[in-house]
């Protein structure tokens, strides 16, 4: 089994290839945009127009005409930078690339089918293939058409996982709203348990799952019930041909009222209304981060991620409500039932974290989660290595600027080898580091810029020129106060630098509104060249992502108990860009893992 996945040594030289290439050109995605105009990054890093830029990159980097070298001696180019200045000479260059050192490009990834195949060949040995407990349920009813591909794509890999170790519990980490959680359970017959750090999340997936389960158990009799009709009406055969969607279930109550309750009514009412507010409100709004490259983000990035609190650092009283709360919810669990496979539980998770201590039924199961933000995707690759009862692993991870960088000197300070990145032993013995906004320009969406999903230029020019301001006048190039925010708010760019400084406690009456347009105006003629280097950082992003991703790879090829781990590319990255899972498992006796 997963004899073509690429070995630790493969690994580690696909590394080492990231490594030379961003060595070269980290320095583009660490250039700070806020510092734009104040550290001329321009000329700093670029010996070419915006327009020349652009055109390369919208080309995808083939090659139009000869590229003229900088100056007259014809310097030797790396990466399309300038060997003697060190400045971008060759954008084409630059570009293939970065192609050739993403993901695809380097050839370490495996696609969703590959995997599926691989497994369900291993499980037919042994078996049927996993059973779909509840086909009926369509999760475009509940969700969102990008959270709806992530859950599909997602669970019938995790279901295929559970099968290939002979195992019926999963683990959802970071389980948020609970939609994977919800769906395992309710299409594979799983038994999951959703574990999430916001006592809120919890809440409000157990409640969606109680709905979900009533509405899927509610569906199958009456699907039932239609089949069984002799001469079915028009309305009838309608329901039988689209289950599942909206007009379905007033087709329901309306031909099939002997068949359907009152009470099986209101819950499609209930349903109904759930499901207008996602599709109305899909997530609450979030303020712009001083980056402000929310718009080019994927969603998983823009959506608002519950803080992770430490247990170190929560009171006595809501250490002892949320254990309270997770007691309350296992005995109402048992209460409903054998119907019940899906429990969310309230926890601040690490790799020391004590599984038995919170699920008193524990047995061998498989550990997911999707999208996890920040150290917890990390973290959940450590706990599958350091607990004997997890048989495999499905990572997605998101939120890349969120980590901790153990050798980042700028960054945020955390026990060696419990930081997020590096993660194997080969990057730490290197003393690897990326920056934070390398890192957050990792987060940026390549597939969604290029097709004109591109960045807010506007808010990011104001917020640079807002920077020589402060400069200028105030004698200040920081601030612990964030203005990303104000933006959304201001009618024009004075009104924007009168509410930023306002936000500062800076005096806005040394400023007359004129002197304010005429900063504007002075450097509108160069948000060309902030566009055109904004590009470039999304052209870097994959490389910087896929250095992150190949370091996770690596950390589990490094681990005795845990030999069989492959990248796997799982969703479209149109419609979610965190689209690669870190799959791992572990040898065990039911089953050649090898």
């Amino acid at each position: 089994m997963f004899s073509s996945s690429p070995g630790l040594a493969e690994i580690q030289r696909r590394i080492d290839e990231v490594k030379v290439f961003l060595s070269i050109t980290l320095r583009i995605a660490n250039a700070h945009t806020v510092e734009f105009f104040t550290h001329d990054v321009w000329k700093r890093f670029v010996a070419l127009s915006p327009e020349e830029v652009l055109s390369a990159v919208s080309s995808g980097g083939d090659q139009q005409g000869e590229p003229e070298p900088e100056g007259k001696d014809g310097s030797e180019t790396i990466f399309g930078f300038c060997r003697v200045t060190n400045r971008l000479v060759d954008t084409h260059k630059l570009v293939q690339a970065a192609k050739n050192h993403s993901l695809p490009g380097l050839g370490v990834c495996w696609s969703r089918e590959e995997l599926l195949q691989v497994l369900r060949e291993k499980t037919s040995e042994s078996g049927d293939p996993p059973t779909e407990i509840g086909a009926e349920l369509e999760p475009e009813e509940f969700m969102n058409s990008k959270k709806s591909h992530e859950v599909q794509s997602m669970s019938e890999v995790v279901a295929c996982l559970a099968e290939h170790c002979g195992v019926k519990q999963v683990i959802d980490v970071g389980s948020g709203k609970g939609y994977l959680s919800s769906f395992l359970s309710l299409q594979y017959g799983l038994q999951v348990y959703g574990i999430d750090s916001s006592s809120a999340n919890t809440h409000g997936a157990q409640e969606r799952n109680r709905k979900l389960k009533k509405f899927s158990r509610m569906f199958q009799k009456n699907s039932k019930a239609a089949k069984a009709q002799v001469e079915p009406s028009p309305q009838e055969e309608f329901v039988e041909m689209n289950p599942g969607s909206t007009r379905d279930s007033g087709a329901l109550c309306g031909a099939g009222r002997g068949i359907m309750s009152q009470e099986d009514e209101k819950v499609l009412t209930v349903l109904s209304d759930v499901r207008s507010t996602v599709e109305t409100h899909p997530e609450p709004p979030v303020p712009e981060t001083e980056e402000l490259f929310l718009s080019a983000l994927s969603v998983d990035l823009i959506q608002t991620t519950s803080p992770r609190v430490p247990p170190t650092q929560l009171s006595t009283e809501e250490r002892e409500r949320r254990k309270r709360e997770n007691l309350e919810r296992k005995a109402l669990n048992r209460t409903e039932g054998a119907n019940t496979v899906f429990s969310p539980l309230t926890s601040y998770v690490t790799a020391e974290t004590e599984l038995r201590e919170l699920i008193g039924e524990l047995e061998d199961a498989v550990l997911v989660g999707l999208h996890t933000c920040g150290d917890l995707a990390p973290s959940t690759l450590r706990m599958f290595v350091a607990k004997p009862e997890l048989a495999a692993v499905c990572s997605v991870g998101c939120c890349y600027h969120l980590l901790s960088e153990e050798f980042d000197p700028a960054g945020q300070e955390c026990l060696p080898g419990a930081c997020g990145f590096p993660l194997s032993r080969y990057l730490r013995s290197q003393s690897w580091f990326c920056g934070r906004n390398a890192r957050m320009s990792a987060c940026l969406a390549l597939e969604r810029v290029t097709l004109g999903q591109g960045i807010q230029m506007e808010s990011l020019f104001y917020r640079a020129v807002l920077h020589v301001i402060l400069r200028d006048h105030y004698n200040s190039y920081k601030s612990e106060k964030r203005v990303g925010n104000v933006y959304s708010k201001a009618k024009s760019f004075v009104d924007y630098v009168r509410r930023a400084l306002r936000r500062l406690e800076l005096d806005e009456s040394k400023l007359s509104d004129s002197v304010v347009q005429e900063y504007h105006d002075t450097h509108r003629p160069r948000v060309a060249e902030m566009h055109a280097f904004n590009m470039l950082k999304v052209t870097l992003a994959p490389c910087i992502e896929g250095l992150i991703l190949l370091d996770r790879l690596c950390y589990l090829k490094e681990q005795e108990d845990a030999p069989v781990s492959a990248l796997v590319q799982l969703f479209d990255p149109l419609l979610s860009p965190r689209c690669f899972a870190v799959v791992g498992l572990k040898s065990r006796g039911n089953g050649d893992a090898s």
